[in-house]
């Protein structure tokens, strides 16, 4: 996957304070390339593009991972606001996910 360690601003100025993700992906796999995809798709629809999505390619980077402790992929760190969570999967539940990351109680 073309996308280590790339750091994709969607984040425009303004008073709100922007969310910080890091998503650890195994190459082009099927479930990290859903994970990429549904993390985008809620960034947009609930935290209106105020976020920065940094995307780490274990197999690049396999010491970053270990170090950072992440054993299966994808998994997603939500560094702030804090407090720092983390969630494993392709993101496909949205309720769980937005629960998870505590952005407004889940989908409608």
């Amino acid at each position: 996957m073309s996308v280590t360690n790339r750091k994709k601003t969607q984040a425009p100025p303004g008073d709100r304070e922007i969310t910080l993700f890091r998503l650890y992906v195994a190459d082009e796999t099927p479930n990290s390339t859903r994970a990429v995809a549904n993390l985008q798709s809620i960034g947009k629809v609930y935290l209106q593009d105020r976020y920065t999505l940094e995307v780490v390619d274990i197999l690049q980077e396999p010491l970053r991972a270990l170090t950072e402790g992440v054993l299966v992929t994808p998994t997603l760190v939500r560094l702030s606001p804090l407090p720092v969570r983390t969630i494993v999967g392709d993101l496909s539940e949205l309720t769980a996910v937005l629960l998870a990351l505590g952005l407004a109680g889940g989908a409608e």
